[in-house]
């Protein structure tokens, strides 16, 4: 007897293979039998005739450390088929901090991870702990962030760090790799990364390294040096010896949208030198993340706190002003993008609500000031907790990197009351309007790229594919009808044509619908106790 039975469906396994016609039979979480299965019985029979069933959803981006633990917040993620989230990213996250470094953390993060109270943690390996002992609606990865390491190292100072400080901060990436996480990350357009050079990439990415880890990196511009910021993170990985993950790979900004083709050339021509070499993308021309990130880095030293205080400074705020118009030094959002393009996603207090969904430039007209001013006192209002959302780019820009065989899919996506709709949209948009509608992709290929290939790039040898005893982690759709729904007017919409998700051999949707089960796990790296 069988715990559950899919049958009739077409079946794809998560290689990119064409689908074949097949059951599936499901026995204490795991994948029991892949076949012709009417001998067999399930207690729970799942008729799949005319759907698609694959492997469940590997979301190689997301921002879901704290809220993961809130199902009734996270569920949005297991609706669309992910079963499988990686934490840790941008190399700003929860742990490890200590003491000292955990106030600086926890006011920092509230505009991007949200807040869940008292972070009963210090280590890598207590917040996994922390995480296992919570209701999980999917399965959670972690990498260790380089900021927070940083900062247990040496603060938000904005130097080099010593020999003895990369020394002491590799030593605290092995420990975390040996705790549990599965790579590194960085995001040096955030403090304190920012403020990193490339010999420290070296260290941090030797540390992973050791313990077969990746290094999943938000580049230090994405507009107009994007190609000498993918050159940086390149020779780190050469010389450490890792695996390269490029985070949310795009191209910021009208006058740079011919380096789309210039990356994807440099990674290729990267690959056939040797060098493992990957990206993430999210379908969308609009990116999201905290209001501080348009600010220059020298803004960011000794973290947010301090930010904020030289927000008030009259003469400080008119020197970010003119590096807004003139500094290509930094990751200038409003330079390249402009302040009309520049969306308030959400922010933290009743106060300033009526801005959520309005543009930089919108509110600034109704409150008669400059822009940059507008920003800057919702900044300050808010405490920093503020995000937002930047429409960038072009979609054949997005479909000709969709296309590429070392792309993978992340979502990217931030909780928000008015977020970015890749938080409720990204895969089932991905299998609507890239796969069905515009035919940018294959079935198989999308699938693939869902995931067996982020599996790969997590080394995960028991998810990702359907292969009998591998854990029983299943989407089941209509290919015909499977589509998003959220917009950036109005993005809290479920998705349709997700009939059925299973996460460890346990139904999480069913017709759509959440059922409650809370069946996710915490997935350490291979013999670090994987749960």
């Amino acid at each position: 007897m069988m715990d559950i039975v899919i049958r009739n469906g077409q079946v794809y396994d998560g290689t990119g293979n064409p689908w074949m016609k097949a059951d599936i039979g499901i026995r204490s979480g795991k994948l029991a039998a892949i076949g012709d299965l009417k001998g067999e019985q399930g207690r729970t029979e799942i008729d799949a005739e005319g759907l698609a069933v694959c492997p469940g959803f590997i979301d190689t981006h997301v921002h879901s450390d704290l809220l993961c633990t809130k199902p009734d917040i996270h569920h949005v993620k297991v609706l669309q088929g992910v079963t499988t989230e990686l934490l840790g990213q941008d190399g700003i996250s929860v742990a490890p901090v200590s003491e000292h470094t955990k106030p600086l953390w926890q006011q920092q993060l509230r505009g991007l991870n949200g807040d869940i109270g008292d972070w009963p943690w210090n280590s890598v390996d207590d917040y996994l702990r922390f995480l296992e002992q919570a209701d999980l609606s999917g399965n959670v990865m972690y990498l260790v962030p380089h900021g927070a390491v940083r900062t247990l190292v040496m603060g938000f100072e904005d130097r080099k760090a010593t020999p003895e400080e990369l020394s002491r901060m590799r030593e605290l990436v092995e420990l975390a790799m040996r705790e549990g996480a599965v790579g590194v990350s960085s995001g040096l357009v955030y403090p304190p990364n920012v403020f990193a050079d490339q010999a420290e990439l070296i260290e941090i990415c030797k540390g992973a390294a050791a313990y077969n880890g990746c290094f999943v990196v938000h580049v230090r511009s994405e507009s107009s040096r994007f190609i000498e910021a993918l050159e940086e993170v390149i020779e780190a990985a050469r010389q450490s010896g890792v695996r390269l993950h490029i985070s949310h790979f795009k191209a910021i900004g009208g006058a740079n949208r011919h380096k789309f083709a210039d990356a994807l050339a440099l990674m290729d021509k990267e690959r056939a030198n040797g060098l493992e070499i990957t990206f993430d993308q999210y379908p969308y021309m609009a990116g999201s993340t905290v209001l501080q990130t348009i600010l220059p880095p020298w803004m960011h030293e000794e973290g947010a706190a301090q930010c904020l205080v030289r927000l008030a400074d009259p003469e400080i705020r008119e020197r970010i002003k003119r590096d807004f118009l003139h500094n290509d030094n930094f990751e200038n959002w409003v330079k390249n993008c402009g302040w009309g393009n520049i969306v308030i996603a959400s922010v933290a207090s009743e106060r300033n609500r009526q801005w959520e969904g309005s543009s930089i430039a919108e509110i600034a007209l109704l409150k008669q000031v400059d822009p940059a001013d507008a920003a800057f006192d919702l900044m300050i209002e808010e405490q920093g907790a503020v995000s937002m959302v930047v429409h960038w780019g072009e979609e054949e820009d997005v479909m000709q990197a969709m296309k590429h065989p070392l792309q993978l899919f992340g979502s990217d996506s931030i909780f928000g009351s008015k977020p970015h709709p890749r938080l409720y949209g990204t895969y089932p948009r991905v299998l609507g309007r890239y796969v069905r509608e515009l035919q940018t992709l294959s079935l198989p290929q999308a699938i693939r790229q869902m995931t067996g290939a982020p599996a790969q790039l997590l080394r995960l040898k028991d998810r990702g594919l359907l292969r009998e005893g591998m854990f029983a982690d299943v989407v089941v759709f209509d290919p015909q009808t499977v589509a998003d729904r959220s917009t950036y007017s109005n993005p809290l919409l479920e998705p349709v044509g997700i009939a059925c998700v299973i996460v460890n051999g346990t139904i999480a949707v069913r017709n759509g619908a959440f059922t409650g089960v809370t069946a996710g796990r915490v997935i350490r790296a291979a013999g670090t106790g994987s749960a």
